[in-house]
């Protein structure tokens, strides 16, 4: 007979492999096993600011914004940007951060939901006759099955229409080339789904960057399984067109020169919410979406803040990277509601309260002007200047 202690320690054995494996299991379902190793290595580096450190907020809400998002006729996709155009400036108008700028919002089109009398009208919101400026547009695509060189001839042909029909988009101040932030659709950047579906092209980001791509703005995408394992980062990408995904590592900006063929990636803050636990065992996910099950406050600001998305020159600048898709109803309720409106009441108060707490509200294209300064900056810790929000890439118009 068995000695009853080989009987014990196999069954504390056998308890051990099937607790290892259902953890693997779920961590494998909510996506966290592609991340999660990064995300506990870097650990040392997060952290919320301390009690009268200076803190600057770079914050910007970078829109998937699908007017005709699920097949929306005509009349719903006019009646979408309508809300948007009446009630953004009626609502936050009256809101003003440390620069003295009204909250601003990033519209990233689809290109191929191209309408010209929609984009007419984002872009009165962006130049409103109010004098006040509330956004920037920028590039989104939806693609399947795509090649490269339609990939480049679909990108160069929407920037031109963007830039040349409609006033938008920005321009290099070294090339005077039409620059474009970027968002993929179906969070498929560089062929990255294993499928291979929504995309189809595996040196996505070197045709970005060859047609004036100079920043990409798509990332998080957790828990989709294109979520990569460079996190919580500004960083350099280079292609491998050889394979998908490249983006899946990169070069944090400013700790060296930047790579030749390299694409900007600016990623929004991805952390664990262990208050919002899943079966009351598993932490929730903080992936900087707003939408309606979403909604902004200030104890997921406090998360934005500890993701620490920073360049090393400017320690004291915490950039806040945000994504929605705001032409569906559900969440305009929150992004055009009390619950938007009561957060940029917040940040106002916290601003009173603590003199060494600023916010900044920024454009995609800002942010990552803002982030190519500080990369070339002395090290310090002063403030971004409304010169710096232009950099390298000046403002439409």
């Amino acid at each position: 007979m068995a000695d009853p202690w080989v009987w014990a320690g196999a069954g504390v054995l056998g308890a051990g492999v099937a607790g290892a494996l259902g953890l693997n299991w779920a961590l494998r379902k909510r996506g966290l096993h592609r991340w999660i190793v990064p995300y506990l290595k870097s650990s040392g580096r997060r952290r919320p600011p301390r009690p009268g450190e200076p803190v600057h907020l770079i914050l910007a809400v970078c829109d998937h914004y699908e007017p005709k998002r699920d097949n929306a006729p005509m009349d719903l996709a006019r009646a979408r940007v309508r809300q948007w155009v009446e009630e953004y400036p009626k609502l936050f108008s009256r809101f003003r951060d440390a620069d003295g700028f009204p909250p601003q919002h990033t519209f990233f089109y689809p290109a191929e939901e191209y309408e010209p009398e929609l984009l007419d009208m984002i872009a009165g919101l962006c130049r409103h006759p109010d004098g006040n400026r509330y956004g920037e547009v920028e590039v989104h695509l939806h693609h399947d099955n795509d090649t490269s060189d339609n990939l480049r001839r679909t990108l160069n042909a929407f920037k031109r229409t963007l830039a040349e029909r409609h006033g938008l988009l920005s321009r290099d101040a070294e090339t005077g080339e039409v620059g474009y932030a970027f968002i993929h659709g179906n969070w498929a950047l560089d062929n990255s789904r294993s499928d291979g579906r929504w995309c189809g092209v595996n040196d996505e980001l070197d045709v970005l960057r060859e047609t004036g791509c100079f920043a990409d703005f798509t990332l998080p995408s957790a828990p989709n399984e294109t979520q990569t394992r460079k996190i919580n980062s500004i960083y350099w990408a280079v292609d491998d067109p050889h394979k998908a995904k490249s983006h899946d590592t990169g070069y944090d900006l400013g700790e060296k020169v930047r790579p030749a063929r390299s694409l900007l990636m600016v990623q929004g803050p991805l952390l664990l919410d262990w208050k919002k636990k899943k079966f009351g065992v598993l932490p929730g996910i903080e992936n900087a979406c707003l939408q309606k099950s979403q909604p902004p406050d200030e104890s997921r600001l406090e998360l934005w803040l500890r993701a620490c998305v920073k360049v090393p020159a400017r320690p004291n600048w915490y950039f806040v990277k945000l994504h929605t898709h705001g032409a569906a109803e559900p969440n305009q309720d929150v992004l055009l509601g009390e619950p938007m409106v009561r957060f940029h009441q917040a940040l106002r108060e916290r601003a009173d309260r603590d003199p060494m707490f600023r916010f900044h509200y920024v454009t995609a294209r800002e942010m990552a002007n803002l982030a190519l300064f500080a990369a070339q900056a002395e090290p310090g810790s002063e403030a971004p200047t409304r010169a710096a929000r232009s950099f390298r890439y000046a403002a439409p118009g």
